[in-house]
């Protein structure tokens, strides 16, 4: 049974690679490549659209990826990150960058591979809306939840909530940029006041970069709750947390199915540690 002492947060792991305790010296470990990506969409028949802006960096064969408002990232952060150690990026004052280097740093260690816990699922070549829907079915099938249960979905895709209204789930839609979904429900901005009144959570990787996942973790871990990541952002590092408050990730590294109208593939992982990484 894991206890308080032993739980593992984020800034738990980043102190752990840091020291080396998770692979090779970081400070030995140079980024090679640092980029974003900016994404604007409105999926063909759907009334709302969305923007995205990733920050990338490559160590190696890996790319580890944060998501961040778009905007938000400084101009020249990029510049600092390229020919940078590890170390000295999972040091950086801004949580985006510690969040893409510690990424980076553990898919180099722990590729996405079955040997390290992870099952491949496929996802069809097609539009950028079919990818949509069919990387929601992958993420929804890790939750083992009933019919008429709620799951707050934190990180709003219409795709999910599109597939949870399918098998008879409830959901509380919850983002900090508020708003409406595309059925016209109220999205709350408190993810951890609305935590409370549901039964799982289905939760974006997104949270890891702006501060809010370990919160998350927390309450899934204190009340038994079902806590499923569905992860570009830190599509590594979500799965370290397996048995620590984090039920099931769904991870899917760079280039992400938006990216790219050929076939693809997200790797779905549970349980504990010793099921994870």
């Amino acid at each position: 049974m894991t206890t308080v002492a032993d739980t593992l947060t984020f800034d738990g792991l980043l102190a752990r690679a840091r020291a080396g305790e998770l692979g090779p010296d970081p400070a030995a470990q140079r980024i090679a490549v640092a980029f974003t990506t900016r994404q604007a969409v409105r999926h063909e028949g759907r009334g709302t659209g969305y923007r995205n802006e990733v920050l990338s960096l490559r160590l190696g064969a890996a790319v580890g990826s944060c998501a961040v408002e778009p905007g938000a990232l400084p101009d020249g952060a990029v510049e600092e990150c390229v020919g940078a150690d590890v170390a000295t990026l999972l040091a950086h004052p801004l949580l985006p960058v510690r969040v893409a280097a510690l990424d980076a740093y553990l898919m180099h260690v722990t590729p996405h591979t079955p040997e390290h816990g992870a099952r491949p699922a496929a996802l069809p070549a097609g539009t950028s809306l079919e990818k949509s829907r069919a990387r929601a079915q992958a993420v929804i099938g890790l939750l083992d939840v009933p019919t008429g249960a709620r799951v707050l979905v934190v990180g709003v895709v219409n795709s999910l909530l599109e597939a949870l209204r399918s098998r008879g789930l409830r959901y509380v839609p919850c983002d900090l940029k508020g708003g409406r979904t595309e059925w016209g429900e109220a999205v709350v901005v408190d993810a951890l006041a609305a935590a409370g009144r549901c039964d799982a959570l289905l939760v974006s990787g997104m949270t890891l970069g702006n501060g809010t996942f370990d919160p998350l973790r927390e309450h899934a871990r204190t009340y038994g709750k079902q806590l499923v990541a569905f992860a570009q952002t830190g599509s590594a590092v979500l799965p370290r947390l397996l048995g620590h408050g984090v039920s099931a990730v769904c991870a899917e590294p760079y280039p992400f199915f938006w990216l790219d109208g050929g076939a693809g593939v997200v790797h779905r992982y549970t349980g504990g540690p010793e099921g994870g990484r």
